[in-house]
């Protein structure tokens, strides 16, 4: 049975949430010394395919795919950006598609990361199919048909295609940068947090939910945590197994129709530093390796959250007490042009309205047991997520990041604006507690 098989017997079709789930990719292919497939999987959709990679993948897999496509005479062209930083950007974008051959049926992305989401842009626009080699276990997006790219200077998701072919070869996989290899758990940690705020959202906001799809995720990052010593010591099996785990996550995504599955409060300090690293130059690192280390962060906000005990007048005169104008300022201040998309949801979501406050707030008091029990069932001690970050060699700081701790604060108290979710900071802004907190966490 191959893989996409055994999701589709576990988790596909008609579930009790009221969706069918299926599995997007058709093919799905995770082994050893496996590039020579490439040329039949390509033959099922097309005859001409064009190859994207940039200067770094295409020393790592590239080369070899062009060879086997042009010897099957399957090479109809070719583009590798020159960027030593390449950035999903429209900048990007525009150049892949400028590049593109249109005689070419069919794409392939050899690469992960930034090149997969340009991959799957580049298909969307095209109507071409297209395939994913991956290079790194870096990200969980492999399997989604969504693309991050930065959009006028904001880090959004937009809704493109997913892959039809997925193929990982571990042997190529396995000698990725150490980095790549942390970035890749530290994405699938997020889901620690990701999974619990799904779960209070259905509770606080009636929010979908399917806990099929949860389970999903549940397995496979328990699949990626019991391998990341190995997985850091290069053993192939590890790398399958946490590559498995990453397509998971990004197939989860896709059978809920949202993204919930796979991130929460972690990723939108990650987008965060993102934004401001496009418009004020500031640090960023590899998206993983930044919701690695937010997650542990979120996890001790989480501690703290278990402690509260919601009170009414408390956050009643907190409520009344926010300023929307004030805060605009200090999100124009803080994050640019970043912030006009972040303001403009709130003027249509209308989140800080003192009625639908109440509204919320009168469920989180009302479900305030049910809530901690979710916490307790889904995030791990801050001691047991220490014991993973140094089994991945991952002990780093926002400052080690490059980010002060008033920075650092300010970015928690603007994951709250990054989406239409419903996170942990907005729970503690309902609650009336947001800036206590805040400052006990980044003191």
């Amino acid at each position: 049975m191959n893989l996409k098989e055994q999701i589709e017997r576990e988790y596909g079709g008609m579930c009790e949430c009221g969706k069918e789930h299926g599995v997007i990719l058709e093919d799905i292919r995770i082994g050893s010394h496996i590039l020579e497939e490439i040329p039949d999987l390509v033959r099922k959709h097309g005859s001409s395919a064009f190859l994207v990679s940039d200067r770094n993948t295409y020393k790592a897999a590239g080369k070899e795919v062009a060879r086997i496509l042009e010897k099957a005479g399957m090479l109809g062209g070719s583009w590798c950006f020159p960027q030593d930083k390449l950035e999903p950007d429209e900048k990007a974008a525009g150049s892949l598609l400028m590049h593109f051959d249109n005689s070419c049926d069919y794409i392939v992305v050899v690469g992960s990361g930034t090149l997969n989401d340009l991959g799957k842009l580049a298909s969307a626009v095209t109507g071409r199919p297209f395939m994913i080699v991956g290079t790194a276990p870096s990200m969980d997006g492999f399997a989604s048909a969504t693309s991050s790219v930065i959009r006028d200077g904001l880090k959004i998701s937009l809704s493109t295609t997913a892959p039809v072919a997925f193929v990982a070869d571990t042997s190529i996989m396995k000698d990725a940068p150490a980095r790549l290899l942390q970035a890749g758990i530290g994405d699938m940690f997020a889901k620690y947090i990701s999974i619990c705020e799904w779960r209070i959202s259905h509770v606080i906001n009636d929010e979908y939910y399917c806990p099929k799809v949860a389970g999903l995720v549940r397995n496979a990052l328990k699949r990626c945590a019991d391998n990341a010593g190995a997985l850091m010591q290069r053993d192939e099996e590890a790398v399958a197994a946490v590559t498995e785990g990453l397509v998971y996550a990004g197939l989860a995504m896709a059978m809920a129709g949202v993204s919930r599955p796979a991130s929460g409060m972690e990723h939108y300090f990650s987008h965060v530093w993102d934004m401001r690293g496009e418009e004020f130059k500031t640090p960023a690192d590899y998206h993983g390796i930044q919701c690695g280390i937010a997650t542990g962060t979120c996890i001790r906000i989480y501690d703290r959250i278990r402690q509260l005990t919601p009170d009414y007048q408390t956050a009643a005169s907190y409520v009344e007490a926010f300023s929307w104008e004030a805060w605009k300022q200090e999100l124009k201040d803080f994050l640019g042009k970043s912030a006009d998309a972040m303001i403009a949801l709130e003027e249509k979501e209308q989140k800080y309205n003192p009625a639908t406050h109440k509204a919320r707030f009168e469920r989180i008091a009302d479900h305030w047991q049910e809530i901690l029990s979710i916490i307790e069932e889904e995030v791990p001690s801050a001691e047991e997520y220490d014991r993973l970050m140094k089994e991945i060699g991952l002990q780093e700081s926002f400052e080690d990041l490059g980010h002060s701790v008033a920075e650092t604060r300010k970015t928690f108290y603007a994951t709250k604006d990054i989406r239409d979710k419903y996170i942990g900071s907005r729970l503690l802004w309902d609650l009336g507690m947001l800036e206590k907190v805040g400052e006990e966490i980044f003191a």
